[in-house]
């Protein structure tokens, strides 16, 4: 059981409602309940009976509630001795992801982890270029695909769901696309699985733009230059458009995060890593 896997336990058990717990760790509601049924469902037990007036431990849930509050206390010590340290913990990251997974995903963890390690200098490269690990081109890297080199340590970091959008008052696009006009990705990019779901949903569509910047296309999109498929993280913050509700959604991505095994102890790195994947992991 993991740390973020006790908090969600404690939250629950002290609270009794998937809402108040939510609310107090700022997750949805949702979210709490897919993450206590992976927890169950990997401890083997029902931590929780779930009532009419919110969720009562189990017996297995009563037993396991003296460690989880344990594990918390040796936590809180822990975090009070990193946060005397923090202050000196300097040093520079250098981070690689694409432009709108940095701008929409990475920008508000970043900010937290720079108020809280106000002497590490991080730096993000927002690039389609794929920034070499093993040549120390950048110290952590969030790709779409997984990493192949042997040096390379990687998970998969979350799944990405898209979605097809339009201008908000827009017409909605007639069967086979017939009259509607597409921003998509540039050539160099026309096997990514989105613009083969375009030309096999929307095959009478016409392709007006192309750009290698999603939130260009978001930005041509919100302007009423045609319907574009993005990233939900991305498309739903963006004002002025909409989602299109289709019978088939546009295929989804994983993110995976790498860095070099040689960076496997660099303390700064492995306090970044576990604020992302506290903040963004799917479990």
């Amino acid at each position: 059981m993991e740390w973020s896997d006790v908090r969600l336990f404690l939250a629950i058990a002290r609270e009794g409602t998937l809402g108040a717990a939510a609310r107090s760790l700022g997750l949805t509601q949702p979210t709490m309940g897919r993450r206590l049924r992976a927890l169950e469902a990997a401890v083997g037990q029902t931590l929780f009976q779930r009532t009419a007036d919110g969720f009562v431990l189990t017996d297995e849930g009563s037993a396991v509630l003296g460690h989880a509050e344990r594990m918390e206390e040796e936590a809180i010590a822990l975090q009070r001795e990193v946060a005397g340290q923090g202050r000196q913990l300097g040093g520079m990251l250098r981070l690689s992801s694409s432009d709108w997974f940095g701008a929409h995903v990475l920008s508000p963890i970043l900010a937290e982890f720079s108020a809280a390690y106000p002497n590490v200098m991080v730096e993000l490269i927002t690039d389609s270029r794929l920034l070499s690990l093993p040549r120390r081109e950048a110290d952590l890297a969030f790709r779409i695909a997984p990493f192949t080199e042997p040096e390379v340590i990687s998970r998969r970091l979350m799944h990405i769901d898209y979605g097809l959008y339009m201008r908000v008052g827009g017409d909605f696009p007639r069967a086979g696309g017939k009259g509607a006009r597409l921003v998509t990705m540039d050539q160099a990019f026309e096997t990514m699985p989105d613009v083969a779901w375009l030309k096999r949903v929307l095959p009478e569509a016409t392709v007006a733009l192309r750009s290698n910047n999603r939130d260009v296309q978001a930005t041509l999109c919100a302007a009423g230059a045609g319907l574009a498929v993005l990233p939900r993280p991305l498309g739903d913050a963006i004002k002025g458009i909409e989602r299109i509700d289709v019978d088939e959604p546009p295929p989804g991505r994983d993110t995976w995060v790498g860095y070099h095994r040689d960076l496997k102890r660099l303390t700064r790195l492995r306090l970044l890593l576990d604020l992302v994947i506290e903040r963004l992991a799917v479990r």
